[in-house]
């Protein structure tokens, strides 16, 4: 899963997507590297980011997800707000991706009035505060028991178990340990049946443990990709795809004869 955010104040870039067509590039490009699958965000939710209005949202994804629903890639919206769902899914995009699962009023409703694949973020607090102070007394499985609990609530909405992905949240409100036990014991989630996202990519947990700056996250992040489908992941998200395509490929390699 490639990342393009069209936010002038992502953690990753520094707002170098911001611009529409700075964007859609975007979107050329991570195809060319290999990207299964483009997610397209218009609301930065890294720690301390402030929210933005659903129109301003709507105004930032629409252009970009537009043209991208025309490549030959699968589509999806990073967002939690029923009016963005609603409105990417009306142009063809094919799945959301919400930090909130589904959380805000409305969404679970707009994903199941649509067809469209859903993943489901655990996030303890919200972006603005999720980073204060994270506690946990079994992160793993508190974080099993919430996704649970969200599957359950899209089940019962009418929202098929197959169309359901869940993603533990990496630096969503989770502490360097927190998000290491995560990592280490991914295996629990996936054992659940369902597919299983992670979102490692140049995140502060790599740079905490390699002590290296947003920019100079390459290894760290290919290294934890690497790792996180070892214990199950069957999506990762990355910004560098064209070096997270080849690393894994090895992996394919070595794992299941397959080098192509």
């Amino acid at each position: 899963m490639g990342v393009v955010n069209v936010t002038p104040d992502s953690f990753s870039d520094g707002g170098a997507c911001a611009d529409p067509r700075a964007a859609i590039a975007r979107v050329e490009q991570v195809i060319e590297e290999g990207a299964a699958i483009v997610d397209i965000g218009g609301e930065s939710t890294r720690p301390g980011a402030a929210a933005v209005s659903p129109a301003e949202e709507l105004d930032r994804v629409m252009p970009v997800i537009e043209h991208a629903v025309r490549r030959p890639v699968v589509v999806s919206v990073d967002t939690s707000r029923p009016e963005v769902i609603r409105a990417a899914t009306r142009v063809g995009v094919h799945m959301v991706n919400d930090v909130r699962a589904l959380g805000l009023p409305g969404a679970v409703a707009a994903v199941a009035a649509s067809q469209v694949a859903v993943c489901l973020t655990h996030m303890q607090g919200s972006p603005a505060d999720m980073q204060d102070d994270p506690h946990y007394d079994d992160v793993v499985g508190e974080v099993a028991a919430f996704l649970a609990a969200r599957v359950a609530a899209c089940g019962r909405a009418g929202i098929a178990r197959e169309r359901i992905a869940i993603d533990p949240g990496f630096g969503f409100g989770k502490t360097l340990a927190h998000n290491v036990e995560l990592l280490r014991r991914l295996d629990v989630l996936a054992a659940t049946g369902l597919p299983v996202l992670a979102g490692l990519s140049r995140k502060r947990m790599i740079g905490a443990i390699t002590g290296r700056a947003v920019g100079e996250r390459l290894a760290g992040s290919v290294a934890a990709a690497v790792i996180a489908v070892q214990r199950g992941a069957c999506i990762v998200r990355a910004h560098d795809v064209a070096a997270t395509v080849d690393a894994l490929r090895i992996l394919a390699a070595v794992d299941g004869g397959d080098e192509r």
